[in-house]
């Protein structure tokens, strides 16, 4: 009886057991019922074998660019962390370069990417750009509007919290836009999410925000938001496909830095797709806008927008990802301006910027604020003192809206850092230059919508009984 190849023949030849295992003894016991030899058998199978497993760096090969300073010990705690963290992530092959902003905040465990970090590779990284594809900034003029008017307005149109806009109440995306979605491999399932979540705004940190440009004293409307569920599904399924080529390329590198290579036909179709998320974030945005100028009878007389959780690619070939992150180079897009937005926290001006593309900064500024202390932590420290006192300490001047009625104090402004300091950081690490700004009149986010979350009653209720 003629001898058949097993997997343990392959595994005791020295080969690293994968999927393409089955390939391989498919074809090498062709050969052998043909007649051939073992050893041609085994060539047969070691052909169909991937390349050698990628090492990782050696830690600090790579230049790292630390564009923060500490200002007191939890600056210095935060800024450790971050510099640590972007250390040991530039250990991973395809990496080239990494930049940390003033904003950056630790993100997951070491190794991941912090908010505000840069990183430029000659792949894709998913874990880079966060779930949160393209979350992003979106102005536009008003001149016609006041600021509580407009305030008033956009409260009335846009949707914060889990989920999207209910059936009869939803707003549809461009034909267009949806014509490719449906088009695309990774994006077709995901038609009637995008649906219901565009034009929605979600929680966290994300808001609507009304002030005066201070250069004019014109009212504008200020959002940020992300791509929501779509982009949180594209997201997954990229990761999945990053984390099977690590497996097989390079099974040391961490997963969240798992890369698709650019070069293959899933790391062409995941560009494309992310091109389309961010064309659907970017009317989303706009959609939101419009609708609270129409509400008004105003009219638009200005709007540019910027994404900062997204992966752009340079000229020089190479993928930059921005995860808190804002571009500061000349055409990031084909849709971009000289300007850029920058907030700092409710009760501070946005920033209006503009880019300076400078190297140490790997071409971006900073996306806000950053925290240097988690969301629960910076409860714990308010422990002891009335909400509504922190509530009107911290929003004294400004109209504070939160959604779902009740109030996020993880969200005010002594949960960020320190806005002047920021500031003055870009401007002395040469990052942008502030051109403008927008003075806050007042701010819309989603607040604590799990306070009253339907899981909580059901179990206030079981608890009580």
């Amino acid at each position: 009886m003629a001898k058949v190849m097993s997997g343990q023949d392959l595994i005791d030849a020295g080969f690293r057991q994968g999927r393409w295992f089955g390939a391989a003894l498919a074809e090498a016991n062709r050969v052998l019922e043909a007649g051939g030899s073992e050893a041609d058998a085994m060539a047969a199978a070691g052909a169909f074998a991937p390349a050698p497993t990628v090492p990782l760096r050696p830690r600090g090969e790579l230049p790292l660019h630390v564009n923060i300073e500490a200002d007191g010990e939890d600056e210095r705690a935060n800024v450790a962390a971050v510099v640590n963290s972007m250390t040991e992530l530039l250990r991973t092959p395809v990496v080239r370069a990494g930049a940390i902003m003033p904003d950056a905040c630790p993100a997951g465990p070491p190794g991941t990417i912090p908010v505000g970090g840069v990183v430029a590779s000659t792949d894709i990284h998913p874990g880079m750009h966060s779930a949160d594809i393209c979350c992003s900034m979106a102005i536009s003029v008003i001149p016609g509007a006041t600021p509580a008017g407009l305030l008033d307005a956009v409260h009335a149109v846009t949707h914060f919290g889990p989920g999207g806009r209910p059936r009869g109440a939803q707003i549809r995306p461009p034909a267009d836009l949806m014509e490719r979605f449906a088009a695309h491999p990774m994006l077709a399932d995901g038609v009637s999410q995008a649906i219901e979540h565009f034009a929605t705004q979600g929680d966290g940190n994300h808001f609507a925000f009304v002030g005066t440009l201070r250069s004019t004293g014109e009212t504008a409307l200020v959002t940020h938001h992300g791509s929501r569920g779509p982009g949180a599904r594209l997201y997954t399924l990229g990761h999945k496909l990053a984390d099977r080529h690590r497996r097989e390329l390079s099974p040391e590198t961490l997963p969240d830095n798992a890369w698709i290579p650019a070069d293959s036909a899933e790391g062409e179709a995941y560009f494309a797709a992310l091109q389309l998320i961010r064309g659907w974030t970017k009317a989303s945005h706009f959609a939101l806008h419009d609708m609270a100028a129409e509400r008004l009878g105003a009219v638009v007389a200005d709007r540019f927008w910027n994404e900062h959780n997204f992966v752009f690619r340079k000229a020089d070939g190479l993928f930059y990802h921005g995860k808190g992150a804002t571009p500061a180079f000349a055409g990031f897009a084909d849709d971009a301006t000289d300007l850029t937005l920058v907030p700092l926290n409710m009760a501070e001006p946005v920033l209006i910027v503009r880019g300076r593309d400078a190297p140490h900064g790997l071409g971006f500024s900073p996306h806000g604020a950053g925290r240097n202390f988690s969301r629960s932590r910076h409860r714990r420290m308010q422990a002891g003192r009335p909400e509504a006192e922190i509530l009107a300490e911290e929003t004294r001047g400004i109209d504070a809206r939160f959604f779902c009625g009740v109030p996020d104090i993880s969200e005010l402004p002594s949960a960020y850092k320190n806005a002047a300091a920021v500031r003055a950081q870009i401007e002395r690490f040469g990052l942008a230059e502030v051109v403008d700004e927008v003075v806050p009149h007042g701010c819309i986010m989603a607040g604590d919508w799990e306070a009253n979350a339907p899981w909580r009653k059901r179990r206030a209720a079981r608890l009580s009984a």
